[in-house]
């Protein structure tokens, strides 16, 4: 074996070599623009390998974000390679819109098969209860009344679900449970518009209700020949009555209007003369609970005074909001909410719950008022001279 030994000259020329290689690449390094990850047309299938949790020293975003002053919006709307729908929903902007599906149901899905053909049928209506296992029986009765056009969903204010299912229809109703809620807390959380979007109609029922009179199927056929958008059954005359507006009439399928006590109609077509059902028993159309369901509020639980305020969200109220006479309910009256509060001092659980009952009534009425003085104030529009009309 042979070792043949590197002339000095030429060791001092390798070197030489190397660190004038080194410093041409630091000075082209420097000299060219910087390069962003935003610039790069990378296809997507490529992005999950990069690792922004090896990234060490530097925020992962401010690794990822441009660094030029124009806001990354404009880039992606300048760049044809870029997706940017504006009419997506927020947030959602940069996804191609034949992936954008903003809606959701309450439909049952097997685990197995095609996912095409889990579903024989879709119904059409939604309708919720918001039950405690005492009320079974009335529950089960009411449940009976609607067809598979209809999907049953439960909210249990009591925590007990599974004794639910020696009902058979029970087995394919959706179950929701959270104690000592009610069901205006309930819908506020867990049917926004685009979960319930698939429903023509969302019936929203108590669950101390007689329904030996009612039939599901014909009280939506009166709904739709009648054009009303927020409704109930009207109510047998002699119980449960707080209004003349929901009192039961022999004469007429469904009624838009009623007289009241002296001083209680101030104008003939504004609640609780016209525009009005109460809350114990409302059924709403798609269009209507998308209103209705930003005006309830967060921390209102018992929705005292939203059926004086439906009429905001149908026009004209006094056409689009009416009571079923045909189909017709009893409401029992059963205080079982009262037994989920507390006993407070020198009050009973109910009186306490009943007090908390006004008492939202009054602080959402105020709420209203004021929002809508604010608005009309931006506008510069005297309030005062439109209450006749709102």
């Amino acid at each position: 074996m042979s070792i043949t030994k590197r002339k000095p000259n030429e060791s001092m020329s390798f070197i030489v070599i190397f660190f004038f290689g080194g410093f041409l690449g630091l000075i082209i390094g420097i000299s060219l623009p910087t390069l962003s990850t935003t610039k790069l047309n990378l296809p997507s299938s490529l992005l999950p390998s990069i690792d922004l949790s090896c990234i060490r020293g530097h925020d992962a975003w401010s690794f990822m974000k441009n660094d030029d002053s124009t806001s990354s919006q404009d880039q992606l709307l300048n760049n044809p390679a870029k997706i940017w729908v504006p009419t997506n929903p927020k947030g959602a902007e940069s996804l191609p819109p034949g992936i954008v599906n903003a809606h959701s149901d309450f439909f049952l899905r097997r685990l197995w098969g095609l996912p095409s053909e889990d579903l024989t049928s879709k119904p059409k209506y939604l309708v919720t209860f918001t039950v405690g296992y005492q009320q079974k029986k009335n529950i089960d009765e009411a449940v009976k009344k609607f067809s598979k056009d209809f999907t049953i969903l439960l909210f249990h204010y009591d925590g007990r679900t599974t004794e639910w299912d020696e009902f058979e229809w029970s087995k394919q109703a959706i179950h929701v449970s959270v104690h000592k809620q009610t069901k205006w807390w309930y819908a506020k959380r867990f049917l926004h518009p685009d979960i319930v979007a698939s429903y023509e109609y969302i019936f929203m029922w108590d669950e101390d209700l007689g329904v030996e009179n009612f039939n599901a199927e014909e009280y939506v056929k009166l709904v739709k020949k009648h054009g009303l958008e927020i409704s109930q059954p009207a109510l047998e005359p002699n119980k449960g009555l707080c209004w003349n507006m929901t009192k039961r009439r022999n004469d007429s399928e469904v009624h838009k209007q009623a007289q009241e006590k002296p001083g209680k109609c101030k104008y003939p077509l504004l609640p609780p003369c016209a525009a009005f059902v109460e809350i114990m028993a409302p059924v709403f159309s798609r269009d209507a609970w998308r209103c209705v369901w930003h005006m309830i509020q967060n921390e209102f639980v018992h929705g005292w005074g939203l059926d004086f305020a439906f009429r905001k969200c149908v026009e004209p109220a006094h056409e689009k909001i009416g009571v079923v006479d045909a189909q017709w309910i009893v409401h029992q009256g059963i205080p079982s909410l009262g037994d989920q509060g507390e006993a407070q001092t020198g009050k009973t659980a109910w009186r306490a719950v009943k007090e908390r009952c006004g008492m939202e009534w009054r602080m959402f009425q105020g709420r209203l008022t004021n929002a809508e003085k604010g608005y009309y104030k931006s506008k510069g529009i005297d309030f005062s001279n439109l209450l006749l009309h709102n």
